[in-house]
């Protein structure tokens, strides 16, 4: 059991109190990780006496994003009707060089191929055929246009995650024979083998209960470039199952995050496909929790024996899946875990060493003032993103 901070003990800090001491070059910044080893070590007071800013860390798949591409003009003029981006199509979205790529799909054999893999072609500097035809107004006269896309011929673009960051992930796995297909890998079944989405203590979430310190303008660490949270993500529900600490038992709320295409570093962001599913990103996400009172603190110092994640059995197409219990993070980092007397073996459908490096990152840059300390202008809304649509 931690122990608790006393009133006398106290500690608040403000932001203008925490940008100073960056500012001074006296931030104390520990990842979640180094953290919670403190209070092992020496308490929860003592941790938090010496402590200004946690850094927690995802390295999680998307296929949740998209490409957001504004091409230069052309002459004659061309207003973009359909586009394509080596094979893939894209939106043409009003404005004369305004496209928009799908990162997840690409599920046709032999194709493989949708915005992921696009994205990863762009940051390795290869050249991209880029094909379109236009409407043929009289101020955009021309019907067509072929060339080849590089990143430096891209005036702007951006990466947009429609759910960067969630509260919790959950534990897949399936209960029909052979192999079932999902969002994060094949799982076999039946009862055989699972999958957990989520890195459980020192993620982003579930090292900020609510992501109460996340919202509209707060920084985050995006595949080595610094990223902006928009606001509430794709399936936002601020108001799950918690536990008692306040940590979500479910997804929970989710942020969306933009962030510049020509900053983004390869070595963090990674396609993928899963047979079955499709295309998408596995990419590394590293945020500040400033810890500004001792209950963001005790929040932050939670355990993987403390924290719990559910258990959804895949193989039943429908929205809701059926929710077969839950299990710790500390049962699954072990490998293994034991459901309704069924032994499952699981594997993490996220990469840790990947959000052990990007977490590494931004303490660096925390400490060197090569990165903002910004609270949120306004917290997540509270009315759910998550609305079924019934037929």
């Amino acid at each position: 059991m931690h122990d608790r901070l006393q009133s006398g003990d106290s500690i608040e800090r403000s932001e203008a109190h925490l940008r100073l001491r960056q500012q001074r070059g006296e931030l104390r910044v520990r990842t979640a990780t180094d953290f919670r080893r403190l209070v092992r070590e020496s308490g929860l007071n003592a941790a938090y006496a010496c402590t200004d800013v946690v850094v927690a860390a995802d390295a999680g798949f998307t296929d949740q994003a998209s490409l957001h591409l504004s091409l230069g003009p052309t002459d004659p003029p061309i207003r973009l009707r359909e586009v394509q981006l080596d094979g893939v199509q894209g939106l043409a979205s009003g404005g004369p060089g305004e496209i928009v790529l799908p990162v997840g799909g690409g599920l046709v054999e032999p194709g493989r191929h949708s915005g992921a893999q696009l994205l990863a072609a762009l940051l390795s500097g290869r050249e991209l055929a880029f094909d379109a035809s236009g409407e043929g107004t009289a101020l955009h006269p021309r019907r067509d246009l072929h060339t080849d896309l590089t990143l430096e011929r891209i005036g702007t673009g951006r990466l947009l995650l429609h759910r960067a960051i969630s509260e919790n992930g959950v534990v897949a796995m399936s209960s029909a024979a052979g192999l079932c297909a999902s969002p994060w890998g094949p799982l076999l079944g039946p009862h055989g083998t699972a999958l957990w989405s989520c890195g459980g203590a020192g993620s982003i979430g579930l090292t900020m209960p609510g992501l109460k310190l996340l919202g509209p303008g707060s920084p985050v660490l995006v595949a080595g470039a610094v990223g902006w949270v928009l606001g509430a993500g794709s399936g936002h529900q601020p108001r799950p199952r918690r536990q008692r600490s306040g940590h979500a038992l479910t997804p929970g709320a989710s942020a969306a995050v933009s962030v510049d295409l020509h900053e983004l570093d390869g070595r963090w962001v990674r396609p993928c496909f899963f047979p079955g599913h499709g295309s998408a990103l596995l990419v590394a996400i590293a945020a500040p929790v400033p810890l500004l009172d001792p209950e963001v603190a005790r929040a932050a110092a939670a355990e993987p024996e403390r924290l719990e994640a559910p258990v959804l059995d895949m193989a039943v197409p429908r929205r809701i899946k059926p929710n077969l219990g839950s299990v710790t993070y500390a049962q699954l980092t072990s490998g293994s875990f034991e459901l309704n007397g069924r032994r499952l073996r699981c594997a993490p459908a996220h990469s840790p060493r990947l959000a052990s490096e990007i977490a590494a990152e931004l303490v660096q840059r925390l400490e060197r003032n090569r990165f903002p300390i910004r609270l949120p202008a306004l917290p997540l809304q509270s009315r759910p993103t998550l609305l079924p649509l019934e037929s």
